[in-house]
This record gives C-alpha cells, sequence and structure tokens, in this order.
C-alpha cells in the first residue's frame, strides 16, 4: 500500500523513487518554476520532473539548492530532447543539463521520445552515462512495447522507468503488463487530462463518494496500479490538493469502474506516429 507522499518504489537496479512527484512541463524559467519546485518541496514532495525541451532546468536546480533539503532526499529526472538524439549528441546534452541543474548526479535520464534510427544510440549514450555513475537510474519516455523490445534485444541494461501519457481515458494495459513482467517501472505523466475527466458522472459520484476532488481520485487510481505519477502545476493550492491523496484507498471496484472509462484515448502524441523533426 502506497501511504506516504514520502513511499517509495525499488527500480529494477534498487535504487528507490518516490511513487508521487512534481511535473513541471511548461513551467516558466526563473521565478514561476523556482516557486512551484519550493511549494511542492514545501508540501513534502521529493521527486522533481523536467527535461530539457522544458527549458527551466536552472530554476529547478536553484529551487532544490535553496530548499535546504539535503540532496540525497530529492529525486530529480531530466530527458534528452529529440534533436540532442544520438551518442556522442546525448552525452554532450547530458552535460548540458547537469550544468543547468547545477547537479553532479542525475537520479533518472530518460529517452524523451523513440527518435527513429537514433533512440538505441541514444540509450547506448544512457548506459554509458549509467556505467560511469553519471546517473542513478536510465529509461526511456513515451516508448510502446516494440520499442521497449528492440531496446532490450541490444541492450545489458533494461529500462528501468517508462514515462508514459497514462489515464482512466488511456489505462495502456498491455504496456502496463509488459513493463511489470520485465521490472520496467510505468511512470504517469498528463495523469490528470488537463481536467477532461474532471466532469465525467464516475469520476464525480467517486469524488462525493471519499469526499475528495476529481483531481485527488484519479491521481489515487494511478497509485493504486502502482504507476509512479507526476501531476503538474504551478499554483501552490493545487500543488498541495494534489498531494492530499495519501489518506483514503479507492477499493478494487472504484478502480474497476475507473478502468472501465478507457476509450484508448490519447490527448497527447502517439509514439508511432509522432513528427520528431524539431
Amino acid at each position: 500500500m502506497i501511504q506516504s507522499i514520502q513511499d517509495r518504489v525499488k527500480l529494477a537496479n534498487g535504487v528507490e523513487m518516490p511513487w508521487f512527484g512534481l511535473g513541471v512541463y511548461k513551467a516558466a524559467e526563473g521565478e514561476e518554476v523556482i516557486g512551484a519546485v519550493r511549494a511542492a518541496l514545501k508540501a513534502g514532495y521529493r521527486s522533481i520532473d523536467t527535461a530539457s525541451l522544458y527549458q527551466n532546468e536552472v530554476g529547478v536546480g536553484q529551487a532544490i539548492r535553496e530548499s535546504g533539503i539535503p540532496r540525497d532526499e530529492i529525486f530529480v529526472t531530466t530527458k534528452v530532447w529529440n534533436t540532442e538524439q544520438g551518442y556522442d549528441e546525448t552525452l554532450a546534452a547530458f552535460e548540458r543539463s547537469r550544468k543547468r541543474l547545477g547537479l553532479e548526479v542525475i537520479d533518472l535520464y530518460l529517452i524523451h521520445w523513440p527518435v527513429r534510427e537514433k533512440f538505441l544510440d541514444t540509450w547506448r549514450a544512457l548506459e554509458t552515462l549509467y556505467k560511469e555513475r553519471k546517473v542513478r537510474a536510465i529509461g526511456v519516455s513515451n516508448f510502446n512495447i516494440h520499442h521497449l523490445e528492440t531496446v532490450m534485444n541490444i541492450s545489458d541494461i533494461n529500462p528501468m522507468v517508462n514515462q508514459v501519457e497514462f489515464h482512466p481515458f488511456l489505462t495502456q494495459k498491455p504496456l502496463l503488463t509488459f513493463c511489470k513482467a520485465h521490472d520496467i517501472q510505468l511512470e504517469a505523466w498528463r495523469p490528470l487530462t488537463k481536467g477532461e475527466i474532471f466532469t465525467h458522472p464516475v469520476v464525480q459520484a467517486l469524488a462525493k463518494k471519499y469526499g475528495k476532488t476529481p483531481a485527488q481520485i484519479v491521481l489515487r487510481w494511478n497509485l493504486e496500479h502502482r504507476v509512479v505519477t507526476i501531476p503538474k502545476s504551478v499554483r501552490e493550492e493545487r500543488i498541495q490538493e494534489n498531494a492530499n491523496i495519501f489518506d483514503f484507498h479507492l477499493s478494487p471496484e472504484d478502480v474497476e469502474a475507473l478502468d472501465g472509462l478507457n476509450e484508448d484515448r490519447r490527448l497527447g502524441q502517439d509514439p508511432d506516429s509522432f513528427s520528431f523533426d524539431f
């Protein structure tokens, strides 16, 4: 049972990753992202997810340093963007991210998207970074089963995390089953569907039943599936609200009811048809 914002999952290599964290996609560099990370850390979050693409790594690093929280208590994820992929290119991109964050070691480094004809070389670079102990764990983002299998067929090290779009409209059960079978931790981005799901009658009924907000119901559903979850917000009150999900559990019947909302509907891009040319 996941009962606290401090609870962590042990990844395949033994590194412990918080089940719950803050995503900072579209949080502007400077005061906005600094304020968001500061609010999250104050609320008990110990995982921050950023990326080269987000252009806010400097602010994330500054907020972490200014928090006074010991570095080893905070789990930091960043990602290599599509235009930075390739073996040498990824090694250089990592150094840029590390410099911007102001951190000696990154806790988790991910391939942002499976760029065709490049992601295998990119993965080899991540293996190098891992073997050199510049990163504590490595993984991927937006990889479907066939992408994972392609990496696993050539790799000494399997991805430890796969960060994908995951919510009751897109339950990705085959991918979740595959990842569990191969000890790859699934992580959810856009878990709250940009709020689209909040007005659904099933979510509304469960919010009333449990005395929680629709957002809290959906975030708890993610955790009941043992999926790491990183909702994004820059508003302190929303950051605190999102974290208030550790004092209740959804019944198996209610988890199943939310599972039943699946439409295989993506609100983001499909990894198999995404244009990587930017």
